[in-house]
């Protein structure tokens, strides 16, 4: 089959042949419509997570925001069938047994295995799924607009909920992109008030687009005091970058929340002082649940939240990887083998 093969940490990617995948026992082999290109997969690419590459076996496929047609059925499968479309995210399979998944937090098993890690990722013709974790896909959504809700829209949906948001309250997000753009229309669907606060004029347009009305170029004098004014009760960081979290922290309202979504490289500093004066909470957030992927893609189905995208074929990965390095994607980009 055709893939993007990952021979090297920190190298591009070669388009080339690969052994197409014989579905194991519990496993669908799933013919690939569309992956989505998540900054984790940069992340994976360019060895920033040592504990992850020290897990793959190489050369890697990469690619966990995945929805495709099920071609083949492994030994024990049932409750699914060949012509089925289903996606996964970045979790190709969880324990179910450690106390996290007994409790509901499945997204934080201690023996979770990660698509494209352990498992043949999306960016490829076919990939393996535990059929257990296979997550059916509405007839009203295209697979590419699926595609990114698996990881992009799960995990703000998720880190959503951990930051309980409520209606009535204002919530900044920052950075208007993949993660981004869908927060906004999450955080309008919970009743509160979004604020876009971004260095791109582009993605500020995009944001009022979306019917926000509240935007913030934070490179303009004066952005912190505008964003102060709209008394942020959550800030809701997407943006790989720690000025962004420095900003967000210096800019909360007493007693409000910080979600830590987006991973820069550098470490997260907080002064003390700040932290107790203002009572604030900081929240982090790891993807999702499959219950949750599912009432995301129900919700997504009634049109009352999507993902812009942009669909390329699988040969133009490395042009899209180098885009996102820049920050030049407007919201999200798909690829199709």
């Amino acid at each position: 089959m055709k893939a993007a093969l990952l021979e090297e940490l920190g190298k591009p990617m070669r388009i080339g042949e690969h052994p197409r995948p014989v579905p194991r026992t519990g496993e669908v082999l799933v013919r690939v419509e569309a992956c989505g290109v998540c900054h984790s997969d940069l992340h994976v690419a360019e060895g920033d997570w040592p504990d992850v590459a020290k897990r793959m076996a190489f050369p890697g496929i990469l690619g966990h925001e995945v929805v495709g047609r099920v071609v083949e059925l492994g030994e024990g499968v049932s409750g699914i069938k060949a012509g089925d479309r289903v996606g996964v995210g970045w979790l190709y399979s969880t324990c179910g047994v450690c106390q996290h998944c007994r409790d509901g937090h499945e997204n934080i098993c201690l023996d979770r295995q990660v698509t494209g890690v352990e498992s043949t990722g999306g960016f490829a013709e076919f990939v393996p799924m535990r059929a257990s974790h296979a997550v059916p896909i509405p007839e009203k959504l295209s697979s590419a607009a699926a595609a990114p809700l698996f990881c992009a829209g799960l995990t703000v949906y998720h880190a959503l909920h951990n930051a309980k948001i409520r209606a009535g309250q204002t919530v900044a997000v920052y950075g208007v992109g993949g993660l981004g753009h869908i927060a906004l229309q999450l955080v309008r669907h919970a009743g509160a008030e979004p604020v876009a606060v971004d260095v791109s004029e582009e993605k500020l347009e995009l944001a009022r687009a979306l019917g926000v009305t509240r935007v913030v170029n934070s490179t303009q004098a004066g952005a912190s005091k505008l964003i102060r004014e709209c008394g942020p009760h959550v800030a809701f960081v997407t943006a790989p970058s720690k000025a962004a979290y420095d900003l967000a922290f210096r800019t909360l309202r007493r007693r409000g929340t910080l979600a830590v979504v987006g991973l820069p490289k550098e470490d997260l500093t907080f002064f003390a002082d700040d932290l107790v004066v203002s009572e604030a909470t900081i929240v982090g957030s790891a993807v999702g649940t499959r219950d949750e992927m599912r009432a995301l893609l129900e919700l997504a189905a009634t049109g009352k939240v999507g993902c812009e995208v942009e669909s390329h074929p699988l040969e133009a990965i490395n042009d899209i990887l180098d885009r996102m390095r820049r920050g030049a994607i407007r919201a999200r980009a798909v690829v199709t083998p």
